[in-house]
């Protein structure tokens, strides 16, 4: 990366690289990505990937899911017939975000029935959620001895190679070309996680296209020291 002046910052638009090859292994998270290439060589019914905001579950899951050729369904409006039928044959399930709506009965009872025909059928869950199931305050006991036998994989906080290989992958998705230095401004004041990285590089670009300016330390300065709801 350079931090030339002569640097043009055009508005392309770019959509989430899902693929693969696109996600960044490291320490953090080699765990939880041994275990989605390791399909269908699971032994257990469901693996739990647990994890923070923009910590790389979705990109997992989403990999995942085009492999196994799974379908996902909504716990808030799924029913014993759309479970059925998806487990029938043994298709695989993506289930994400599933403690945001566990503590609910309805969708507490569509997990459990998802579960039961799952095992029963041989097939196999995807669960995503962004704390361990001891936390998630179930409401039925039936379905926290099933999730006792789930395979839980936790991506640890990012370290410096993951966050700085993050910061240089959104730079480069967005076309844009920034000095090291500025790199490593983010990781030394910055928010140290994926997520904080991202809406750091997403304000810069904003900032840096709007000024028609190329992205600073100074520039980083500002960002940074700024309120959020101000960027």
């Amino acid at each position: 990366m350079t931090g030339s002046d002569e640097q043009m910052v055009l508005p392309f638009e770019e959509e989430p690289d899902y693929a693969v090859k696109a996600f960044i292994v490291a320490s953090s998270n080699r765990h939880a990505f041994n275990w989605i290439e390791r399909w269908p060589d699971w032994p257990f019914t469901a693996l739990i990937l647990v994890g923070p905001a923009g910590c790389g579950k979705t990109h997992l899951a989403t990999h995942w899911q085009k492999r196994s050729k799974a379908a996902s369904i909504d716990l808030g409006t799924a029913g014993i017939e759309q479970a059925a039928a998806l487990t029938a044959d043994g298709q695989a399930i993506l289930v994400e975000d599933c403690d945001r709506v566990l503590g609910e009965t309805q969708a507490e009872r569509a997990l459990l029935q998802l579960y039961n025909l799952a095992k029963a059928a041989g097939s196999r869950l995807l669960l995503t959620a962004r704390r361990v199931p001891s936390l998630w305050s179930l409401q039925l006991p039936d379905l926290q001895s099933r999730l006792n036998s789930a395979m839980v994989v936790v991506i640890d906080p990012a370290d410096d190679e993951l966050l700085r290989s993050v910061a240089a992958k959104l730079f480069g998705d967005k076309r844009v070309q920034v000095g090291e230095e500025v790199v490593s401004y983010l990781l030394s004041r910055g928010e140290r996680s994926v997520a904080g990285v991202a809406h750091a590089v997403e304000t810069l670009n904003e900032i840096s296209m709007k000024r028609q300016r190329p992205i600073t330390v100074p520039m980083a300065r500002e960002v940074l020291l700024q309120p959020e709801d101000e960027s």
